[in-house]
């Protein structure tokens, strides 16, 4: 099957090299470039020479886990998107591959369209949003001002990292300034609707860890109890 070049390009980390090949061939005939790993350290390797839209990642792999590599990926400024594949199901888990810098996260066994759905899902989510959707500029948080129409956020040290979910997250609460969302509300943004609170919170206190002066109390992304999060800009 022949590919377009601007094909988004996507990295699969799996150590299973039955389910490798059958994701390569898969997500190929759904219309992706793919290359693929059969551990963290092949992953790295691809990383430091391809720029790719998005990693599926297989969270245990003999050697460095899928959730140690994501986490040390984040920590080094990587924000390419990462869907999470796991045996484990349990919300729980959820949490865990979201603290650890996870944009979604899909347990085994699962239906191959489902996987395809949601890599859709998060490509356009971390694509940068129409002009026409927007109407505000961009919205001050201290030293910091955050770009809707770029979905950039920049400080004194220049452009801030954000995942794509972080992103997704600031986008929808830049949208609303000054307006409470609920965390279904959240979820719905992020792409994740079936994600739980706890999920979302995680989501939040990653966020706030990168436009808060003082993450343990937040001046920017406030709680609204029994209600949800809601955007004060200022300076």
């Amino acid at each position: 099957m022949t590919l377009s070049a601007d094909a988004p390009h996507l990295l699969v980390v799996d150590d299973d090299a039955r389910l490798r090949a059958l994701l390569q061939r898969f997500l190929t005939e759904q219309g992706f470039r793919i290359t693929a790993a059969a551990d963290a350290a092949a992953a790295r390797h691809a990383l430091a020479s391809v720029s790719f839209d998005l990693m599926v990642l297989d969270v245990m792999m003999p050697g460095e886990s899928g959730l140690e590599l994501t986490e040390s990926l984040r920590r080094e400024g990587q924000d390419v998107p990462i869907l999470m594949l796991t045996a484990r199901g349990a919300p729980d888990d959820r949490v865990i591959g979201f603290e650890h810098g996870v944009d979604d996260y899909l347990a085994k066994p699962f239906d191959p369209r489902e996987l395809a759905l949601r890599i859709r899902t998060i490509l356009r989510r971390a694509a940068p949003p129409p002009v026409a959707d927007l109407s505000g500029g961009p919205v001050q948080l201290g030293l910091r001002w955050f770009d809707p129409q770029r979905a950039e956020l920049r400080g004194p040290e220049g452009v801030v990292r954000l995942t794509g979910g972080e992103q997704s997250l600031l986008l929808a609460l830049a949208r609303r300034p000054n307006d409470v969302l609920s965390r279904e509300e959240i979820a719905e943004a992020l792409g994740t609707p079936e994600a739980g609170e706890r999920a979302i919170d995680v989501q939040v206190t990653r966020l706030r860890r990168k436009i808060e002066p003082d993450p343990r109390e937040p001046r920017f992304v406030q709680t609204v109890r029994h209600r949800g999060y809601v955007l004060r800009p200022g300076p």
